[in-house]
């Protein structure tokens, strides 16, 4: 079963002086997810309504981490929530997921912007199709560190 493996808030703006660019991510153990929002207390939770949350499969974190990305700590990658044992990436736009007792709909494949090369030292097109999805919050809940992620509705397939 698909459970959720870290959580990461962003507490700080990113300082874009520092050398090597680090996201600027705290591990939690725990987040309030809220409709129309996000993660509460997240410094960018509420500026964009369909880019709420940045899930990413811990699987596909692992292969990138073998390519020379940086993913320890937590929230390297920009990922606030990594979830292992469910292909992420694979889940179609529309899609629905039960995380702890929040829901989120898959909004877009994220696919990575200056800043994740500036911290990574590496072109995102080389992460390209692993790099998680953007999410937004459907109905709002606690997600803790080891809950469930249950895949509730899949987006129709075209024919």
């Amino acid at each position: 079963m698909p459970t959720i493996q870290t959580l990461t808030i962003q507490l700080t703006p990113t300082d874009r002086d520092a050398s090597p660019l680090r996201y600027s991510r705290t591990a939690v153990e725990s987040v309030v997810l809220t409709v129309g929002h996000g993660i509460e207390g997240d410094l960018k939770a509420g500026k964009n309504p369909k880019r709420q949350i940045n899930l990413m499969s811990a699987e596909a974190l692992d292969s990138l981490k073998a390519e020379g990305f940086t993913t320890e700590p937590a929230g390297q990658l920009g990922e606030q929530m990594r979830v292992s044992g469910l292909d992420v990436d694979g889940l179609p736009v529309g899609a629905r997921l039960r995380v702890g007792s929040a829901v989120i709909e898959i909004a877009e494949p994220r696919r990575g912007c200056g800043k994740f090369e500036q911290a990574q030292g590496l072109s995102p097109q080389r992460a390209a199709g692993r790099l998680g999805q953007m999410a937004f919050v459907v109905e709002s809940g606690t997600v803790r560190l080891g809950d469930a992620v249950d895949v509730l509705q899949p987006a129709a397939q075209p024919e």
